[in-house]
């Protein structure tokens, strides 16, 4: 299975009339969030495939003809605080918005916020062992678990309910964003026990 992952930044490979020859091959697209709805909708109705998403820390309502705000991107699904089974592919996906709170803006939580939401996800994690033999494949959100990729200014610290989460239910993948990456010597990719996290800043391609 491949994935298309997206976070953060537009990539003109991305938003081009030849996204289908550039990223052949693709099962899904996954956003881990701070994209524009217009972009989203452009991979969505280009590539005709699944798009699931969170929103991050920045979102970018859109109004329409008729002036009434959008708050979600049209043809994509929204994975916060939910679990889904995605029976075409196979796949568990389960995810949170976000980022931890630094200035009391929308779709910034504290610690504490972020735990009472991941625990809202488990009855449904440990139904999936019950009924599918594993609790969850991918793991979507937009900020970091803590000690994984994180920074130390309040904006960009790790989130303790994500590393617990894959700790305990061990995804195959985490995907995030909003840790961007200006430095190439920085990590993108870390394996934590049984899960690969990894960092989707721009665009990434993964095999799964």
């Amino acid at each position: 299975m491949k994935l298309l992952c997206l976070s953060d930044v537009e990539v003109p490979a991305v938003y081009s009339s030849r996204i289908r020859e550039r990223f052949p091959g693709l099962d899904a697209v996954i956003s881990c969030g701070d994209l524009p709805w217009y972009y989203l909708e452009y991979v969505v109705s280009m590539l005709d495939l699944p798009l699931y998403y969170v929103q991050g820390n920045h979102v970018f309502d859109v109004e329409d003809s008729e002036g009434e705000v959008r708050h979600q991107p049209q043809g994509a699904i929204n994975l916060h605080r939910q679990v889904i089974y995605d029976p075409q592919l196979d796949l568990i996906l389960a995810g949170i918005e976000g980022s931890l709170l630094y200035n009391k803006r929308a779709y910034q939580y504290t610690q504490r916020q972020m735990w009472q939401m991941v625990f809202g996800l488990v009855p449904q994690l440990l139904f999936n062992k019950m009924r599918y033999g594993r609790y969850l494949d991918v793991f979507v959100t937009h900020a970091a678990p803590t000690g994984i990729h994180d920074e130390d200014d309040p904006a960009h610290r790790g989130v303790d309910a994500f590393r617990w989460l894959i700790e305990n239910f061990s995804p195959k993948l985490h995907l995030h964003g909003h840790i961007h990456l200006y430095n190439p010597l920085k990590a993108r990719e870390t394996m934590h026990g049984k899960t690969c996290v990894t960092n989707c800043y721009g665009h990434r391609e993964i095999t799964l």
